[in-house]
């Protein structure tokens, strides 16, 4: 299931490589800017990594994602795997219950989470 949000680049950071062949790189974007910020961490893999070169921090983008989820020794993780970015537009930033998340059918879930 595919989803897309806007928000203000915050933080890139470096590449990292896990293995001699998987590398990753993380970004923030704050959606919100009212009492309660929300930063929301992405992850990009393999060939995406450079993805958010061409953005600069304190730029809108929209991100489109995947949720991704694992167990590991009884624990589990959640990932949000970016795989496209793209230049936001001026209504980007607002109170998080006002952002919709759209699913890949075209249809849009109002729920932050």
């Amino acid at each position: 299931m595919s989803f897309e949000i806007k928000g203000q680049l915050v933080k890139k950071f470096d590449i990292e490589s896990k293995t001699a062949s998987f590398q990753t790189r993380e970004f923030v974007i704050l959606i919100s800017k009212d009492n309660y910020p929300q930063y929301v961490k992405f992850q990009l893999a393999q060939e995406r990594v450079n993805l958010i070169d061409p953005y600069n921090e304190n730029e809108e983008i929209k991100v489109h994602f995947d949720l991704r989820g694992r167990e590991w020794q009884g624990k589990y993780f959640t990932n949000l795997n970016a795989w496209k970015i793209e230049k936001g537009g001026e209504d980007v930033v607002g109170h998080p219950n006002d952002i919709p998340f759209e699913v890949n059918d075209g249809s849009f879930d109002d729920s932050p989470f």
